[in-house]
């Protein structure tokens, strides 16, 4: 098994970006990759993540075990690509694929590895999974300049947690909420942190409004406790 586990991050959606990747390989060493773009979006950096992992692990033997907090990337490359293909890389609604250039690459890269050589797992995004929140690390340092050193050595040696292939399933599932749970949870809040301020929106169009072109971060939340553990995984008090 080869372990690869992912992460993207913008500052501001378009804006600087950066990508993290650790590669554990069966033969017991790591490898930790990153880099960045001066104009991009989370998702192509999300992408971009998971295509330089597989290109490292290339020529290795084994199932790639690829791991991804971006339901968006998952969905595509598992379930929606399909279609584009078949489609001629255009949408239902017959519009260009968006990030096609990297939807073709990825899907290059994972049918390089045969039928079954490529397993899909959705990790939830600052959760305290050691090897997300370190890609999670390595793809803000790159977003933002600032250095950080990449590990390359023993598994062993490790320094950074865990690395033990998740057993998440592809994506969340989908689950009909209970009364309880629904009284629990209210209606979607939109978060927003500019300039290290924290602000709550009721709408995306007010969200976006703040940081649409702006060195922002922003998610959206459904309860108190994903609104804690974002701001946690932000680096902000809660």
């Amino acid at each position: 098994m080869i372990a690869i586990f992912t992460d993207g991050a913008c500052s501001g959606n378009p804006g600087p970006g950066g990508w993290g990747c650790v590669l554990a390989t069966p033969d017991g060493r790591v490898r930790e990759l990153g880099g960045g773009a001066d104009a991009t979006t989370n998702n192509r950096m999300e992408m971009t993540a998971v295509l330089e992992g597989l290109r490292a692990a290339s020529g290795l033997a084994g199932v790639a075990v690829v791991h991804s907090d971006s339901t968006y990337v998952l969905s595509g490359i598992t379930s929606w690509i399909g279609g584009w293909k078949r489609r001629g890389w255009t949408t239902a609604a017959g519009e260009p694929v968006k990030n096609e250039d990297l939807w073709r690459a990825l899907d290059a890269a994972a049918a390089g590895r045969g039928a079954r050589g490529v397993e899909w797992r959705w990790v939830r995004g600052h959760d305290g999974h050691d090897a997300n929140e370190r890609c999670d690390a390595i793809a803000v340092a790159f977003s933002r300049r600032k250095h950080i050193d990449l590990y390359s050595g023993p598994l062993l040696s490790y320094p950074h947690g865990s690395l033990a292939p998740s057993e998440h399933a592809p994506l969340p599932e989908k689950k009909k909420p209970s009364a309880k749970s629904s009284s629990a949870s209210g209606a979607a809040t939109y978060l927003s942190v500019l300039d290290g301020k924290v602000e709550r929106h009721a709408t995306w169009k007010e969200c976006e409004a703040r940081v649409k072109g702006r060195p922002a971060k922003f998610k959206k939340v459904r309860s108190a406790e994903e609104e804690r553990a974002t701001l946690k995984g932000w680096g902000l008090a809660t």
